[in-house]
């Protein structure tokens, strides 16, 4: 589990800021954001960084008015100025929490997704992509013994997964475990998960949850066997370090040992033969196979 954009922020949302998040109105027109290598889910809270002239306009507009814009995942990271084409059609309604300037002239913004939405229509292009849109609603989850066993296992692999992997912090599984909603949770999981944007989106578009969550689980499982391979080739090397450094230390102590008795060492007895060898007058049949014995 896990950018152009950073790493998440542990942000928790509790059931009643996901109820007034679902009762919220969806504008019907926004100002649309690409991200590369970002996909936002409902809820989470993420920052971004903003180098792009039309994005710093757009960032700066809405900063100073509702703080509200419409974040879509752009289909390729390669494409510099996206236009509607390059961009997927469901995003998530943003709002911006905060904006900072940056010595270098980007500009930091952290942003927490509220809902998805759907591009309607494209308005305008510049000086940024603004449209029409229409909210996907989700649909209300029913308590249940499948979907209490469904948030057990999500949470169950996903702390196992925090604890196998050296690289994410300890507070991530205490974040998890004190996740409330069954929606938050698989937007949290999803956002932090280590695949492609594009798996990501699947994951974003995925309007039935049970569907959603056992697209999650799947990838969770994927992600538990490459740790535990990733951890199984990592201590065999460390064990054939360790014995080799443990011979290098031993044959060091035996070279020691010898010459404070006055022995000669291996390599001295090695030298000695070498030496009495070319006195000796050996076909080169013999002479090739002296030398091939002394070598190994």
């Amino acid at each position: 589990m896990q950018e152009d954009d950073g790493p998440e922020f542990i942000s928790l949302l509790s059931p009643e800021e996901e109820e007034e998040m679902d009762n919220e109105q969806t504008p019907e027109e926004l100002s649309i954001l690409p991200l590369k290598n970002t996909v936002l889910f409902p809820g989470v809270v993420i920052p971004i960084t903003v180098g792009r002239d039309k994005s710093i306009k757009l960032i700066n507009d809405a900063y100073k008015k509702e703080k509200i814009i419409g974040v879509v995942a752009q289909k390729s990271e390669l494409v510099e100025d996206p236009d509607p084409d390059d961009v997927y059609q469901v995003g998530v309604i943003a709002h911006i929490i905060k904006m900072l300037k940056m010595p270098d002239g980007n500009t930091t913004v952290i942003i927490q997704g509220k809902r998805r939405f759907k591009i309607k229509e494209i308005l305008k292009t510049e000086p940024y992509i603004r449209a029409t849109v229409d909210p996907i609603i989700d649909i209300k989850l029913d308590k249940d013994e499948e979907l209490d066993a469904t948030v057990s296992a999500l949470k169950d692999l996903s702390t196992e997964i925090i604890h196998m992997s050296p690289h994410l912090p300890s507070e991530a599984s205490i974040a998890i475990k004190n996740i409330d909603s069954p929606r938050f949770l698989i937007n949290f999981i999803s956002s932090n998960l280590t695949v492609t944007v594009a798996e990501k989106q699947e994951l974003l578009e995925s309007v039935d949850f049970k569907t959603r969550a056992k697209l999650v689980l799947q990838h969770l499982s994927k992600e538990q066997q490459l740790l535990e391979l990733k951890n199984q080739i990592h201590s065999k090397v460390k064990v054939d370090l360790d014995k080799q450094q443990r011979d290098y230390f031993l044959n060091q102590q035996l070279k020691a040992i010898q010459e404070e008795l006055g022995a000669d060492s291996p390599d001295k007895e090695i030298e000695n033969m070498r030496e009495r060898a070319k006195k000796k007058k050996w076909n080169k049949e013999v002479e090739a196979a002296f030398t091939k014995e002394l070598s190994k």
